[in-house]
């Protein structure tokens, strides 16, 4: 007995010994994965929807990750293509809405000839190309100008001007995207994108989520272990309506969306940034809409972009109810790659900064 006792602790010594070194191994790999976390900055990128979070990303794509090589850049052809026909289908509804009369009486079967392009079907040179002759006849029009330039009273893509005062260059059969044309191009993100990227060994993750009212339910499951809240204004629209809802204004929207967001508890710990984008648009805008119009409060210049954006920027950050916790605010174009390259530098001080300890980076 005394000798099977002998075995049968000695295979118990064993089990326990290969128990506790299995225990070890798992401690560190927790405390690897621990490690590694911590130096896993997430942004979650929120706004309200074409406020330019996508553009954003595709900047961190330029400046911080690999960019976009000949394949990519043909893979954004179809949708430069739909951005145009989409943005002249949009133009010519609006001209019937508008009680606007084409100058060419032959343009209203240029429109008609458009109106029946089913989008999602243009996907090659071939089928663009048929439609360039009154896709440029449309343009041209001084109706359509007119429409244009009341664009405010519809929904009509800022890249608008950019891709058909280039239509020439873009129905070329060689046509290849430039980084800009990349940047310009409109896809309503749908669901949850992330990119991440390393720089100066530390990996930040940027999660870019739609925008639409219809998006945003999918919002909470990215709300976890978030580092910073980016959170894009577009300094445009302060005159325009909502997709979703036409008789809403779109600043005000997203006023109320950046009040929620900053007052929930999981962003009790998180540095809010806020993006106050598009400043290129409010800058011609601001020409010829006057921003008192649409929030009567504000009582500068009607004409300056300057006045205008630091009152917009006050409008917000005055909706931060913990004064104790600073809201870094940015004016950005998310198209300029230099912009968003400076811009995003002091964004990644202020983050490095703010976490200094907890991301062992003293």
């Amino acid at each position: 007995m005394d000798l099977l006792n002998q075995i049968g602790n000695c295979c118990k010594s064993s089990e326990a010994l290969e128990a506790r070194k299995i225990n070890k191994r798992i401690e560190r790999e927790l405390r690897r994965h621990k490690r590694d976390a911590r130096k896993e900055l997430k942004l979650l990128l929120l706004g309200t929807g074409e406020s330019g979070k996508s553009t954003f990303i595709k900047q961190m794509r330029i400046i911080h990750g690999k960019g976009y090589n000949e394949e990519d850049k043909r893979s954004f052809i179809k949708l430069v293509y739909q951005n145009i026909l989409t943005s002249i289908q949009n133009m010519a509804n609006a001209m019937a809405k508008l009680q606007i009369e084409y100058q060419n009486p032959d343009n209203y079967d240029a429109a008609d000839k458009v109106a029946e392009v089913l989008i999602d079907r243009i996907i090659s040179y071939d089928e663009f190309v048929e439609y360039v002759p009154a896709i440029n006849d449309l343009w041209q029009d001084p109706g359509i100008q007119e429409c244009y330039e009341r664009r405010r009273e519809y929904q009509l893509s800022d890249s608008t001007k950019y891709y058909l005062n280039d239509l020439s260059r873009i129905q070329e059969s060689t046509y290849l995207p430039t980084q800009q044309d990349i940047l310009r191009v409109r896809i309503p993100t749908t669901g949850i994108i992330e990119y991440p990227f390393d720089l100066d060994q530390i990996m930040f993750r940027m999660v870019d989520v739609g925008g639409q009212r219809s998006e945003r339910r999918k919002w909470i499951h990215c709300f976890e272990n978030v580092t910073s809240i980016m959170f894009l204004v577009a300094l445009s629209e302060y005159d325009q309506v909502l997709v979703e809802a036409g008789n809403e204004n779109r600043m005000e929207e997203s006023k109320a969306l950046f009040l929620t967001i900053i007052s929930y508890p999981w962003f009790r710990d998180s540095s809010v940034i806020l993006f106050l984008n598009k400043i290129d648009i409010l800058a011609e805008k601001i020409l010829t809409s006057d921003l008192a119009d649409y929030f009567p409060q504000y009582d500068g210049p009607p004409k300056s972009a300057t006045d205008a954006r630091e009152f917009i920027l006050s409008m917000f950050v005055e909706l931060n109810p913990d004064q104790e916790k600073i809201v870094y605010g940015h004016f950005t174009c998310a198209t300029d790659t230099e912009n968003i390259r400076f811009v995003f530098a002091a964004v990644r001080d202020t983050i490095l900064q703010a976490n200094l300890k907890e991301y062992n980076l003293v």
